[in-house]
């Protein structure tokens, strides 16, 4: 187990030249304010933005499409295998967005890449996006993708006894609730998890949302505030409920794949879960990443420091699954 760092290592703060190029290109476009649009104008920006980072292919032999049964009917699901026969461990992803945005082509990318690099079959969900479908809709669907892997994943090639969670961002928390969820509810134990970047408690005042919360490094704490009033609905911010997982009792959990950004308001986020962790005496690779902001999972065609995380997590997952 690695002990975490603390914020205070970036008291100069360090920007990669790729992520230095992505910021300046970020601060010569029109600013974009979502949160004053109509949600369905927002979600159709922020999809139209996602494509230029889905845009570098990455072939795999079988990708397709499937139906998920759901608490509120069914749900679209995306299923990337890197083999195209046979019966493989399965990764399940939940992509981030703020609870508010975000799909599986938003994040086509990341998991085509850790299918490939892993062994491993990634499926990814549409999860119900807030503030339509607040806390804890999101965390029933992820519960029900993976009661599906269980019940009819042999017919996709999936084997039901290895199982991971990942996610990114506001999917690092909701994996980080499943994997919760499903230890207190008895059923067999995942095999791990990935959480990229995490928001694991409505902490707006943390050390590092004062260094990088003003929007100069993408996320804003302004941002991230309105997204956790979307996901909470009426729940408070002081809410123990799985809505933050940090609180959450962590012991019993499988060893997970941390990484954080080192110009990101939420890196504090995982430094905290790691403590926690730590003293709940949880196994735990915590990767931090220098030099790069929030969402860099995603754009590892241009930063090669995000590209290798990602490399290091699919390599967790190899080990973890036994691909």
């Amino acid at each position: 187990r690695m002990e975490p760092m603390v914020a205070q290592s970036f008291s100069t703060p360090f920007v990669t030249p790729a992520t230095a190029a992505i910021l300046a290109r970020a601060a010569a476009a029109p600013p974009i304010d979502y949160m004053t649009m109509e949600i369905g104008e927002a979600r159709t920006l922020f999809h139209r933005n996602s494509v230029y980072w889905n845009s570098v292919p990455v072939a795999l032999p079988d990708c397709r499409d499937v139906a998920i049964p759901g608490p509120a009917g069914a749900f679209r699901a995306r299923l990337y295998r890197p083999r195209a026969t046979g019966v493989m461990p399965v990764l399940l992803y939940v992509h981030g967005g703020g609870w508010t945005f975000g799909s599986v082509d938003s994040h086509d990318r990341c998991m085509r890449l850790l299918a490939r690099d892993s062994g491993a079959a990634v499926l990814g969900i549409d999860y119900r996006l807030a503030p339509e479908h607040p806390f804890p809709a999101a965390l029933h669907d992820t519960r029900a993708a993976l009661d599906w892997i269980v019940t009819h994943g042999v017919a996709a090639g999936l084997d039901p006894r290895r199982i991971a969670l990942g996610g990114d961002s506001a999917g690092a928390n909701i994996a980080l609730a499943a994997l919760i969820d499903r230890r207190d509810s008895g059923a067999a134990a995942l095999a791990g998890a990935v959480l990229f970047y995490g928001c694991y408690a409505p902490m707006l005042d943390t050390e590092s949302h004062q260094r990088f919360g003003s929007g100069a490094y993408v996320l804003s704490t302004v941002r991230m505030r309105w997204f956790w009033r979307n996901y909470l609905g009426a729940l408070p911010e002081t809410t123990r409920s799985l809505a933050a997982p940090l609180h959450a009792d962590l012991t019993g959990l499988p060893r997970l794949f941390l990484n954080a950004a080192g110009l990101d308001p939420l890196l504090d986020d995982t430094l905290m879960l790691a403590q926690r962790l730590a003293h709940a005496g949880i196994g735990y690779e915590l990767d931090l990443i220098p030099g790069t902001i929030h969402g860099c999972m995603q754009q590892t065609a241009e930063e090669p420091a995000a590209a290798a995380s990602l490399a290091r997590a699919a390599a967790y997952l190899a080990t973890a699954l036994e691909c």
